[in-house]
Parts: structure tokens; C-alpha cells; sequence
């Protein structure tokens, strides 16, 4: 299992767990950092000491052999073993040219080191300044909200709203510096792969060049750069497509993190303080406790956790809930606090504080609490769908698996082969929306499909007709591998030989719906017959697996982890491709 996926929605949740997780990743990247910087002083070794090569070779080779790329979710694909396993291959190459014991000149300083250095100096180097920025934000709103909670609830109701403000806004500052740092972390957690393992491929390119016996390691050598390129750039690729939806879904929670929240077994969660009374004459102490509470068992559960001294966490408490009730100012000099009572301490109430009035309602009512406030929960219109494509957000209605559905896909594939089969960047170039909403809605309506002339007319552009293809997939009720299979669709090209996963791809596409089935038949002969132009179009099988995964698979629940299984998705299309006859 490699690290843990940050989830966006987590960072207004800010629990001990999630903070564990992100400890992971930059613990990860400083390993990367420190990596890199001993490679780099290698690399200069080899230039500056050429009479100290043969060690410096040595010490080079026991660099790349003993690191190893960590992996964000539970499987790598075949491209990111490749690339993992890529540095060992690379040790094993240096120990063969030790051998030969050659004077070597190295020119690695524009192949190797500026690059590293730049990915060192750019990348890591920046997100060591989000994460200053982010542990100094940390300590600023948890200080500023402790301090709120302690004003006195005598005070002014204007001193009170304006401190209220001054904390939501600071708040919302907090949130939104987590949300980028989380997203920083996870894309050069992606990132480092190719940034790191490219630089080295072009040093060994050049480090051939220099050997009098090296034209035969050379040749050996070449076979294994054409594939580790193109395990580099499908890499990067899917990581471009992965990022760009890492981005959507972190804008989504942006926007509304109640309705992205994701689904637990926990009834409510999240931190409150909670009174701890002490002897006379000390009064009582407010201490943050991460809270869980699940109303089938009845069970609540308390985790002392102190964000400013490093994340730590005391021992947990459970307790079985016997009631809940609010406790109004006129009882207790602070805002926001109910009292709980546990069954196995009858008559001796814990006093719990709010982080806000509406953070008290919303625990009220999990707890069943007196004055319990019900929060409205707003429906979303299914009617209308909002589909992205390419950078454009539009409207469309009614897709459906029926006979308009399958002629429109027919008509927009007979007029690719005919017209643009050879056109560059084929399906990855996009149209004009306006053009494409208008092309639908011709060819969706049964008056007027019949009259669109695809193959003969000028009016419509080949990456027009493609885009219009995509849109019309992607605006189904659910996508055409189903949501009920998908997940069984992404194990097998997670693991297993390139046969047995052909054999499961084929058992799991007859349990596909006959009309999804027959869908999926026609578009997989078409790309075929896309992928061997390849040469003209540059639209690869893998090329044509970035942009119909998302297009003909995607999972139910929108998720940080979802979106990493992006490239999976990709390598099952690809798989539907290569083995449509079988299939």
C-alpha cells in the first residue's frame, strides 16, 4: 500500500488522521529532496573527478539502485512499475561501463543536473514554502480560534459579531491554503516520476557516446530508452489528465464543502473543546478533543489533539450517549456549548463547546439533542447535467442508449473515417462549443438527424464532429461501462499477466447491458481503426486511453482516490482497443 490519498473535503475536516496522511507526503518529498541532492552531487563528481570515476560510477550506481518511488493509492500501473524499476536497470548499466574502466567526458550539466536542480529549486523548493506558509496559518487560526471561544458571552453583540467575522474570514483563509497545499502535495507526489527519471534517461543517452567499447551497450541500451519514453509519456499523460480533474474536484468542494463531505460510517465528526474540571481553587480548562459520533450505536467517541505541538494526539475515550441538551449563556460564561451524559456516568454531564452556532446545530441534531435544528438539505436537479470539455461548461439534455443515440454515433464515425482519420491530434483537438452544442442538437433531434450531412458538408469540422461524439458519451444517465461494474472493471488492470487481463475485461464486458455492449463493440472497432494511423494522426492506443477513459468510464462517488484510479480507467480502454476482436 503506498500513501494514503489527501482528500480535499478533509481539510475542513482537519483531523488527526488527515494530518497524519499529509506528514506522510512531505516526509515522502523530503526523501525525494534528499535523494536528489545526493544524486546531483554524484553527477558533479563525475565531471570535476574523472580520475576518481570509477567509484564515483560506483557510489552513482548505489544511489539509484537503493531508492524507490513511493505511489499515491494501492496500485501502480505497468508504465510506473517500469519507471520504478527504471533506476535499478540504470545501476545495473553503470556496473557494466565500470567494467570497461574508460576515461570518460562528461557533458551531463545541461542533460542531468540543471534539470534536477530546477525540479529541486521549483518544485520541492516550493511547496517547502506552502508548507512554512501552512503550519504558520495553522498556528494562527487555531491561536485566533481558542481566544475567540474565550470571549466572555457579556460582551456587545456588535464585539461579538465582529469577532464571529474576524474568525470565519480567517477561516476561510485557513481553508483555502490547505486546499492548495493538499493539491501541491499530491501533484509533485505525481510529478517527481517523470521530472526525476527523465533527466537521468537523457545522461545515460549522452553517457554512451563517450565509451570506445560502448556501441553494443548502446544498442541494448536503445531498446529500453523507446520503452521507458513511452512509459514516460503515457506517465505524464494520465497525470495531465489526473491533475486537471484533481483541480475540478477540488474547485467543486471550494465551492461547497457540505455537499462534498465523504460518506462514513460516522453520523457527525469534527473537533470540539471540552470542559475538564480540576480541584479548587483551579477552576476548569478547555481542551480540543477530534470527536466521532455514531447514532446507531450510540457510541461517542474523543481524541485529545493539539494541532500547535505537532500533531499530538492523547488517548482515546468512548463512551455509550444517554442524552444531549443545550446550555444556554445564562448558565455558562461561553458561547456555543451543550452537555452530553454517558450512560456509564449517570448525573455527570460533559460540557462540550462549538466551534460556531451553526457547528452547535449541526451536533444537536446528530446527537438528538434538545432544540435540535434540522439542516435543510438541498436536492439537485437531475434534469440538467453540467459537462466539462476541454476547458468549456455547457448545458445539454436527454442522451440516451435508443436509436437516435447509436445513429448519431454511427454518423459522427463514419465522417471521422471518412474525412479525418489522418487528422493530427484526432479526438484531443477541440471544437467550438457553440459549434458543438448546435451540431448535437441537429443531430438529437429525429425531425432534422437525418438531414445533417457529415461526410460531404464543410460546414462541419472533423474536431467538431469528434468533440460532439465525446459530449454525446459522457451526457448518458451513467457512463456506458456502467457504474456497477467500474470498480470490477479497474481490478484487473491493476495487477495480473496482459492475458489474464484481457480474459477478465472480456468476462465483466458481457456483463455490460446489450445496448451499452453493442456501444462499446462499435466505438472500440472505430478507435482501432483510429490507432493504427497513428503514424499521421499521433493518436496512439495509450493516446486514445487518456481521452476516452474518463469518457466511457468514470466512478459513482467523486473522490481524490477515484481520481487516482483516472489512469487505470485509461489502461482498461486500452485494453478494449488493442483486444476489440477478441473482446
Amino acid at each position: 500500500m503506498g500513501l494514503q490519498p489527501l482528500e480535499f473535503s478533509d481539510c475542513y475536516l482537519d483531523s488527526p488522521w488527515f494530518r497524519e496522511r499529509v506528514r506522510a507526503h512531505e516526509a515522502e518529498l523530503e526523501k525525494t529532496n534528499k535523494f536528489i541532492k545526493e544524486l546531483l552531487k554524484d553527477g558533479k563528481n563525475l565531471i570535476a573527478a574523472t580520475k576518481n570515476l570509477s567509484s564515483a560510477q560506483r557510489k552513482f550506481a548505489h544511489s539509484l539502485r537503493d531508492f524507490k518511488f513511493e505511489f499515491i493509492g494501492d496500485a501502480e500501473t505497468d508504465d510506473e512499475r517500469y519507471i520504478d524499476a527504471s533506476l535499478h536497470e540504470f545501476s545495473n548499466f553503470l556496473k557494466n561501463l565500470e567494467e570497461q574502466r574508460e576515461i570518460l567526458a562528461l557533458s551531463v550539466t545541461e542533460t542531468l543536473i540543471k534539470p534536477l536542480e530546477r525540479f529541486r529549486k521549483e518544485q520541492l523548493g516550493a511547496v517547502k514554502e506552502e508548507k512554512k506558509k501552512y503550519d504558520k496559518e495553522t498556528e494562527k487560526n487555531y491561536s485566533l480560534l481558542e481566544k475567540h471561544l474565550n470571549l466572555s458571552a457579556k460582551k456587545k453583540e456588535p464585539q461579538l459579531q465582529e469577532a464571529d467575522n474576524q474568525v470565519e474570514q480567517n477561516r476561510k483563509h485557513f481553508y483555502e491554503l490547505s486546499l492548495e497545499y493538499v493539491c501541491k502535495l499530491q501533484e509533485i507526489q505525481e510529478r517527481k516520476k517523470f521530472e526525476c527519471v527523465e533527466p537521468v534517461l537523457s545522461f545515460f543517452q549522452g553517457l554512451f557516446t563517450f565509451y570506445h567499447q560502448g556501441y553494443e551497450l548502446a544498442k541494448d541500451f536503445n531498446h529500453y530508452k523507446m520503452a521507458l519514453q513511452i512509459n514516460i509519456q503515457n506517465t505524464r499523460n494520465r497525470f495531465e489528465g489526473t491533475r486537471s480533474e484533481v483541480e475540478d474536484l477540488m474547485n467543486k468542494i471550494r465551492r461547497n464543502p457540505q455537499e462534498h463531505k465523504r460518506a462514513n460510517h460516522f453520523t457527525m465528526e469534527g473537533y470540539l473543546y471540552v470542559q475538564e474540571k480540576r480541584p479548587a481553587p483551579f477552576g476548569s480548562s478547555w481542551v480540543k478533543h477530534y470527536c466521532t459520533y455514531r447514532k446507531e450505536t450510540k457510541k461517542f467517541t474523543m481524541i485529545p489533539f493539539e494541532h500547535r505541538s505537532g500533531g499530538k494526539v492523547g488517548d482515546e475515550e468512548l463512551f455509550v450517549l444517554t442524552y444531549c441538551t443545550k446550555r444556554n449563556t445564562d448558565t455558562i460564561d461561553r458561547r456555543f456549548c451543550f452537555d452530553l451524559e454517558a450512560s456509564d456516568r449517570p448525573g455527570v454531564p460533559v460540557t462540550m463547546q462549538a466551534f460556531s452556532e451553526e457547528d452547535r446545530k449541526q451536533w444537536m441534531e446528530a446527537l438528538d439533542g434538545k432544540e435540535a435544528v434540522s439542516i435543510a438539505k438541498h436536492n439537485c436537479n437531475d434534469a440538467l447535467k453540467l459537462f466539462k470539455l476541454s476547458g468549456f461548461f455547457f448545458f445539454f439534455v436527454g442522451a440516451q442508449l435508443d436509436k437516435i443515440g447509436f445513429t448519431v454515433i454511427k454518423k459522427c464515425i463514419s465522417a471521422v473515417e471518412t474525412r479525418g482519420i489522418n487528422d493530427q491530434g484526432l479526438y484531443r483537438v477541440v471544437g467550438v462549443s457553440s459549434k458543438v452544442q448546435r451540431l448535437l442538437s441537429l443531430l438529437m433531434d429525429a425531425k432534422t438527424c437525418n438531414e445533417v450531412d457529415l461526410e460531404n458538408s464543410v460546414d462541419w469540422e472533423v474536431k467538431t464532429i469528434t468533440s460532439a461524439m465525446k459530449q454525446y458519451l459522457r451526457s448518458l444517465p451513467e457512463p456506458l461501462m456502467t457504474y456497477e461494474l467500474h470498480g470490477e472493471f479497474i481490478v484487473p488492470a491493476k495487477s495480473g499477466s496482459p492475458e489474464s487481463r484481457v480474459n477478465a475485461i472480456h468476462f465483466l464486458v458481457h456483463k455490460l447491458p446489450e445496448k451499452n455492449k453493442e456501444m462499446l463493440e462499435i466505438l472500440m472497432k472505430h478507435l482501432a481503426n483510429v490507432s493504427k494511423h497513428a503514424k499521421k494522426n499521433l493518436m496512439t492506443v495509450a493516446n486514445l486511453g487518456v481521452v476516452f477513459g474518463p469518457t466511457l468510464m468514470r466512478p459513482q462517488e467523486e473522490t481524490v482516490a477515484a481520481i487516482m484510479d483516472l489512469k487505470f480507467q485509461n489502461i482498461v480502454v486500452e485494453i478494449l482497443i488493442e483486444n476489440h476482436e477478441k473482446v
